[in-house]
C-alpha cells in the first residue's frame, strides 16, 4: 500500500508519510526509531506504508518524543480518513449512477410521490435511496439482498436482479410501517377460503382480502410493476409475520388470482422467496399445483372436461364457474393454459376480465 492516495483532484497523506520524513531527517534507522518510540519495527513499517491507522497510543508517544501535540498527529489521521471516505463515496456514487441507469425515475415519482427533478440525476438518486431506506443503490445488485430467488437465476441480468430486489424492498418497507400480527396458519386457511368467494368481486376484493390476510399475520401488498423486474410475486418473513407481494404486471383477472394463490402456496409450504417468469424449480411447480387445485377443485375440473372437453362453449364455462363459485375468467385461464382452448379463439373474449389495481385499502 501507499502512504498517500490520489483521486481526481484530491490527495491525502497518511500520518506514516510524515513519520517517514521525521525518521529520514533524524538520521535513524526505522529499527532505532521504533525502539526509541517504544514500539515494534513492524508497527513503524506498517504506519510508514499506510497499512494501518495511527493509534492514540502511538500519537501520544510521538508527541512526547518529538515535542508535538497529540492532536497534531490525530488530526493528520482524521484528515486522511476524511479524504479516503470522500474518495470512496465518489466511487460509490459512480457505481450508483450505473445502477440508477437501470431505473426510470418516473416510476417512483408517479407511484410514490417523489419530487420532480428533471435532469438532476444525482438528486434523483438521493431521493430514491432515501425512499428505499438504503445507504447505496448498489446493495440491490446482490441476489441475496432481500429474499431467496427461488427460480433459476442464470438468465437474470444485473438489471433484473436490481429491479426485483427493489420491488421487494418497497413492499417490505410498507409492511414494516404497518406490521401485521403474529402469523396464524389456521387463520390463514380461513382467509384463503374467504378469498376464494371473492373472485367475482372485481371492484372490491382487495380491501376485503387485505383485512382477512392481515388478521392472519400476512401483509398482502400489491405494487405497480417495475418494468424489467420479471417478478410475478414474492413472500418474505418479517419478524413474526409474513409479507406477500403481488405486482400488477399481469392485468388479466385469471393470472392475478393464479399468482396470488401461487404465492399463498409458497407460504403454506414454508418456502418464502421471489417467483420469476421462466424456468421453474420443484418449489415453484408445487406452488403451481396448489394454486390450480385451490382455484378449481381437480375432481370438478376433470368432470367438466369429461362432459364438455370436445365442445367447450362460453355457456358451459359460465355454468361450471357458477357451480364452483369462481369467476368464469379463472376457468377460462385454466383451459387456455392447459391447451383446451386456442388463445386465438375470439369467442371467449367476453369472459376475460382486465384489472386496474387500486392498491389503497382504506
Amino acid at each position: 500500500m501507499s502512504n498517500y492516495i490520489e483521486y481526481n483532484d484530491k490527495i491525502a497523506f497518511h500520518p506514516g508519510y510524515y513519520i517517514s520524513e521525521v525518521i529520514e531527517e533524524s538520521g535513524l534507522t526505522q529499527y532505532d526509531f521504533a525502539k526509541r518510540l517504544d514500539t515494534t519495527p513492524k508497527n513503524i513499517s506498517c504506519l510508514i506504508n499506510g497499512e494501518q491507522s495511527l493509534s492514540v497510543d502511538i500519537a501520544m508517544k510521538l508527541s512526547r518524543m518529538l515535542d508535538t501535540s497529540v492532536e497534531y498527529w490525530l488530526n493528520l489521521q482524521t484528515a486522511y480518513d476524511t479524504v479516503t471516505a470522500e474518495i470512496k463515496s465518489d466511487k460509490a456514487l459512480q457505481e450508483e449512477r450505473k445502477i440508477f441507469n437501470y431505473l426510470d425515475y418516473k416510476y417512483f415519482q408517479s407511484n410514490f410521490a417523489l419530487p420532480s427533478l428533471p435532469r438532476k440525476k444525482d438528486l434523483q438518486i438521493e431521493q430514491v435511496r432515501k425512499f428505499l431506506n438504503v445507504s447505496t443503490l448498489s446493495v440491490f445488485k446482490d441476489r441475496n439482498m432481500t429474499v431467496n430467488f427461488r427460480s433459476s437465476t442464470a438468465e437474470l441480468t444485473e438489471s433484473n436482479i436490481v429491479k426485483a430486489n427493489i420491488m421487494v424492498q418497497i413492499a417490505t418497507n410498507q409492511a414494516l410501517k404497518n406490521p401485521a400480527p403474529k402469523f396464524d396458519r389456521n387463520k390463514l386457511n380461513a382467509a384463503v377460503k374467504y378469498a376464494l368467494t371473492l373472485t367475482g368481486e372485481h371492484q372490491k376484493f382487495y380491501p376485503l382480502i387485505y383485512k382477512a390476510f392481515f388478521d392472519a399475520g400476512v401483509n398482502f401488498i400489491i405494487l405497480p410493476n417495475l418494468a424489467g423486474s420479471k417478478i410475478n410475486g414474492a413472500t418474505k418473513k418479517i419478524k413474526n409475520n409474513i409479507m406477500l407481494l403481488v405486482n400488477d404486471r399481469r392485468l388479466n383477472a385469471d393470472t392475478f388470482w393464479f399468482t396470488l394463490f401461487h404465492e399463498i402456496g409458497h407460504i403454506v409450504h414454508g418456502d418464502l422467496g421471489i417467483t420469476f417468469d421462466g424456468k421453474h424449480c420443484h418449489a415453484e411447480d408445487a406452488a403451481d399445483i396448489f394454486a390450480e387445485n385451490m382455484l378449481i377443485p381437480p375432481d370438478a375440473y376433470q368432470k367438466f372436461l369429461n362432459e364438455h372437453g370436445h365442445a367447450i362453449t362460453v355457456q358451459s364455462i359460465a355454468h361450471f364457474a357458477n357451480q364452483i363459485n369462481r369467476d368464469p375468467s379463472i376457468v377460462l385461464g385454466r383451459l387456455l393454459n392447459d391447451g383446451r382452448i386456442d388463445y386465438r379463439d375470439g369467442r371467449f373474449k367476453t369472459l376475460q376480465k382486465k384489472y386496474k389495481i387500486c392498491t389503497k385499502v382504506n
